[in-house]
């Protein structure tokens, strides 16, 4: 089994999400949404399972340049490579990071990290599925440099984890720390789409970078979340599709090589000039998405996606160890799960028969998995449960537009002012 450093933090992850909401609750704060978060955590699960697919390539890549062309070799046991990981990874990353918010395709990777409009720890895992693609060209040149395969995966693996703590509206301001470190005050101002913090604070652990190159911006007005031109939707699936569909529609609507030139430019871009942005008070004003759903089926999806995190954490640890089919198929029932899920959380018109059609092909890949060890006895529990799920199911569809309309009643109204206030 090879270890998948990210795999084994899921459990930590999951914890420190849960001790974030009970303070936010002791604080009579919210700062979770069901839905969102299920979107944030769905984006990670797509991630992390299409890396299964990757990953591998990339590492075998990089390994094999190291071994044909590093100019230099450290001795073993040196300290250096790790040094010159570290800095390297954190220059590169700044680097490929603010070019991701100025170059429209990378941005219509990097996007997905910033669609949420709330800022917690569940954000952290929102992933955009093509970000390890993007940045891996940037963190190559040190294999050049004698950084093994091994110290590199190690360095990238913790510049990931640290990132996670810094999303949160929980943590105030930190003032020494702030002149080194990236801090939550920092990355909250990287998060926000207020005028003054566009483009801003693009460090992964050091913010020394923002310092250096011109791109720091300190924490004073309320942040307000999101991207400039709200997704508005949960659905995980398309929030990865949604941005490279936005800069399409762009492309398609402009004649000769602005066509092409769009994709390399930033993302306000157009032939006329900079798009005007909003200003501070229309940014302040501006209400956060909200799609009503019955609580029926708000409990349904929180049901149906937290064992798929389950398997998700299951599957990156024993990935090696399945066969090539049966990884195509795992990996297929999880991004079929994202997308009825998605549907679901939107309250689309086809979400109920999808679903349903999801946990049919569920309950067949489970007897199609039963071979494996103890997975008869998991067929025998799980597959009638899946059966009863969709009976369910389709049983509630019959009076979902009443239960919206219900739903749609009783939402109250959202004033984005009051619940997120900066955690000074």
């Amino acid at each position: 089994m090879r270890l998948n450093p990210i795999a084994l933090a899921i459990p930590v992850f999951l914890a420190a999400i849960g001790v974030e909401l009970l303070v936010a609750r002791a604080r009579r704060r919210r700062i979770y949404r069901l839905q969102d978060s299920v979107a944030d955590l769905g984006c990670g699960v797509g991630q992390q399972v299409a890396g299964l697919f990757m990953a591998a390539s990339m590492l075998a890549a990089y390994e094999w340049l190291f071994r044909r062309a590093a100019h230099v070799r450290f001795a073993d046991g040196s300290g250096w490579p790790w040094l010159v990981a570290f800095v390297w990874i954190d220059v590169a990353y700044y680097w490929w990071h603010r070019l991701s918010h100025r170059v429209n395709f990378l941005w219509a990777v990097h996007a997905v990290h910033h669609q949420s409009e709330e800022f917690n720890l569940a954000v952290a895992l929102r992933q955009a599925i093509l970000s390890p693609v993007t940045s891996f060209p940037f963190y190559l040149p040190m294999a050049l440099l004698g950084v093994p395969t091994l110290v590199y995966a190690a360095m990238n693996a913790f510049s990931t984890l640290y990132q996670f703590w810094i999303h949160t509206e929980l943590v105030g301001r930190l003032a020494r720390a702030e002149l080194v470190l990236n801090t939550p005050s920092a990355h909250r101002v990287h998060h926000a789409v207020n005028p003054r913090y566009l483009d801003r604070n693009y460090a992964a652990v050091l913010v020394v970078w923002d310092r250096l190159f011109g791109t720091y911006a300190a924490e004073r007005e309320r942040p307000v979340y999101g991207v400039t031109k709200a997704i508005r939707s949960f659905n995980p699936a398309w929030a990865q599709a949604q941005p490279w569909a936005e800069v399409a529609s762009r492309s398609r609507a402009l004649r000769g090589l602005d066509r092409l030139r769009v994709w390399w430019k930033p993302p306000d871009w157009t032939p006329a000039g900079p798009v005007e942005l909003p200003s501070e008070d229309e940014v302040q004003g501006r209400p956060r998405f909200e799609q009503p759903i019955p609580p029926r089926i708000r409990l349904y999806a929180f049901v149906q996606f937290a064992p798929l995190v389950a398997a998700t954490f299951f599957l990156l640890l024993f990935a090696d160890a399945l066969r090539p089919a049966t990884l195509v198929v795992c990996a297929s029932l999880v991004f079929g799960t994202l997308v009825s899920l998605g549907g679901l959380l939107d309250d689309r018109p086809w979400a109920v028969p999808v679903e349903a059609v999801r946990l049919a092909a569920v309950a067949v890949a489970l007897v199609w998995l039963a071979p494996l060890p103890g997975g008869w006895r998991v067929s025998a529990i799980a597959v009638p449960a899946v059966l009863g799920m969709a009976a369910w199911l389709l049983a509630e569809a019959r009076t979902r537009p009443a239960l919206t309309q219900a739903a749609i009643a009783e939402q109250p109204t959202v004033n984005p002012g009051a619940e997120h206030v900066s955690g000074r």
